[in-house]
Formats: C-alpha cells, sequence, structure tokens
C-alpha cells in the first residue's frame, strides 16, 4: 500500500474523502489553529518554493499547501519547525 501523503492522513482524520481539497480556512478551524497563524505557514511555504525550489509540475500554492498540512500533522518537520503558530 501506497504512503498516504499528509493532505491525505488530514483528511482520513477529519473523515473526508483521501483527495478532497481544504481551504486554508477549514484547515485552520479543523486543526484550532489560527486562520492568520495558517496564512502565515502557507506564506513561509511559498517562501521555500521559491528558496529552495520544488519537484516538477509543483506550483507554489501546491506546495504551500503541503506545508500547511504537514505543519497541522503532529510528529511532522514541519509541526516542528512552525510549533509557534500552531496555537
Amino acid at each position: 500500500m501506497a504512503k498516504l501523503s499528509y493532505k491525505q492522513k488530514y483528511n482520513k482524520k477529519h473523515g473526508q474523502p483521501l483527495n478532497k481539497a481544504n481551504s486554508i480556512k477549514s484547515i485552520a478551524k479543523k486543526s484550532g489553529i489560527k486562520y492568520k497563524n495558517a496564512l502565515k505557514i502557507v506564506e513561509k511555504g511559498k517562501g521555500a518554493f521559491y528558496s529552495a525550489g520544488a519537484r516538477k509540475g509543483q506550483t507554489p500554492y501546491s506546495w504551500s499547501m503541503g506545508r500547511l498540512y504537514a505543519s497541522v500533522s503532529p510528529g511532522s518537520a514541519s509541526s516542528k519547525v512552525d510549533k509557534d503558530l500552531l496555537k
């Protein structure tokens, strides 16, 4: 079985179809973090896209949403880096 992405893990945890897209506001609300902090995480993800590069076919938005999904997933590297924003 293939490894689930952070988006798929998030959707599974919240009883949604695995590939359902979620808005930043929805992720913030369901994860119990402030919307403005979720936006900051997304901006950090966009910055990482431009500074470090990304896989072929990725957009700054898809990269930043991946960062947000990872940040709200306990135990991920992003959740440790963004711990001050996960309040």
